[in-house]
């Protein structure tokens, strides 16, 4: 039997893709159905010369200041697989197998690079740098899901802030990025570079020659050279997937919204919303970076699975945000399965609030769908009341600081729905 696609999308519209001079950039993660997507707030923060960081399996030096950063990320990890920092770059990341194969050993996950370009890029082009220059010293590599049985592979990532968009494709330590000036794009389990290269690692089409991938004459195109021979299912599942996000961005062209980049998430023909076997969309993420600058950025997240029957609750940075413990998962320390050798021979329950209370929801949509439905109408009902309030405030008509704690209120008030 084929395996099931196993990732995820990401997409972007830069004005005149989208409406009403903004950016809007979206992702779904799709992983094993028990790996608890958490969202966590993490402040801006200064940390002393010469001092370690810890990553999700190696250490590496931490710089002296980080940026403040709101992530959707599976609870065992410490990377992302999406995110937002106070500087108003997004950042999502994808799986993709190459003809340059995943080294052996632990480096640093996709995900972690994803978190460590929000906390210390400014801008996607900065973000950019961070990732390269880290991949290139560290490496990338590692066991990148919650289970015994090894699974690695190498990345793709979709920047994003108010003014551009960079595509960054890599191939071990090699790398090759795009700019994107407008219009909407979207990434997914595939290289998609071809000839229309902004930057790339020094020594790409050397390694790519020598390697005999390419003869050094003519145009070079990253995805014929560096795409695998025979790509493992999963990459070739994943094309159709890639095809009808592409598709449904391009009916919306002009006119992408927040709204219709939920609506692009919640597409379940498309195979965008995964719900197959053992896999499903775990945590969605939609953002609203205003061309303007003095507007806030709006990052709307599920922080519960399948975004067909969740709600999206919008967050915004502010200098004193009320903690939503509700939506972050327990914490292990040095028990955690995922610090200890051999990984993950042991499972803990990590399931946060929110996700304990979606879960007895999604029961009762099961066994009694009329009451199911019911809440689940009021919620999305919710939901269109907070992006009407964020419309309004993008337009001036309610002042912004009324809404910094709208995230905290919306979960709160799910919770009690769901109760």
């Amino acid at each position: 039997m084929a395996e099931p696609p196993m990732s995820c999308d990401c997409f972007v519209s830069l004005p005149p893709g989208s409406r009403d001079d903004h950016v809007i950039f979206g992702k779904n993660s799709d992983r094993p159905r028990d790996e608890v997507q958490e969202v966590v707030h993490y402040p801006a923060a200064s940390h002393p010369p010469g001092s370690m960081l810890e990553c999700t399996y190696i250490q590496i030096p931490q710089v002296e200041q980080t940026n403040a950063v709101v992530l959707s990320k599976p609870a065992w990890m410490w990377g992302a697989e999406m995110g937002a920092s106070d500087k108003g770059v997004c950042i999502g990341n994808e799986a993709v197998w190459t003809r340059e194969p995943v080294a052996p050993g632990e480096a640093l996950l996709g995900m972690d690079l994803v978190r460590l370009g929000l906390e210390r890029g400014d801008s996607a082009r900065a973000a950019l740098t961070v990732i390269t220059s880290l991949l290139e010293e560290h490496g990338q590599g590692g066991q990148c899901r919650e289970a015994p049985e090894p699974f690695s592979y190498h990345n793709t990532f979709l920047l994003v802030d108010r003014s551009e968009a960079w595509v960054l494709e890599t191939a071990g330590r090699l790398w090759v990025a795009q700019k994107v000036s407008e219009g909407v794009k979207n990434i997914s389990n595939q290289l998609t570079i071809g000839s229309e290269i902004s930057t790339e690692h020094p020594d790409l089409r050397s390694v790519a020659k020598a390697q005999g991938w390419w003869d050094g004459e003519g145009e070079f195109n990253f995805s014929h050279v560096f795409s695998p021979e025979n790509p493992p299912a999963r990459m070739e599942l994943a094309k159709q997937r890639y095809r009808g996000g592409t598709e449904l961005l391009q009916q919306h062209d002009g006119s992408v919204t927040a709204e219709v980049m939920m609506s692009i998430l919640r597409d379940k023909p498309s195979g965008i919303c995964m719900d197959s076997g053992g896999f499903c969309t775990t945590g969605s993420m939609v953002s609203i970076l205003p061309r303007d600058t003095a507007l806030p950025c709006i990052h709307f997240f599920t922080a519960t699975p399948d975004p067909s029957r969740s709600v999206f609750k919008p967050f915004i940075f502010s200098d004193c945000p009320t903690p939503v413990p509700r939506v972050v998962s327990p914490q292990f320390g040095p028990d955690d399965p995922a610090r200890k050798q051999p990984r993950f021979q042991s499972q803990v329950d990590r399931r946060h609030d929110l996700y304990k209370a979606h879960q007895v929801a999604l029961n009762t949509m099961e066994t009694n769908p009329d009451e199911g439905l019911a809440v689940y109408n009021i919620l999305r009902d919710l939901e269109s009341q907070c992006l009407s309030e964020i419309a309004a405030m993008l337009s001036g008509e309610i002042p912004g600081e009324e809404l910094g704690d709208l995230f905290f209120d919306c979960v709160d008030t799910e919770i009690k729905f769901y109760q």
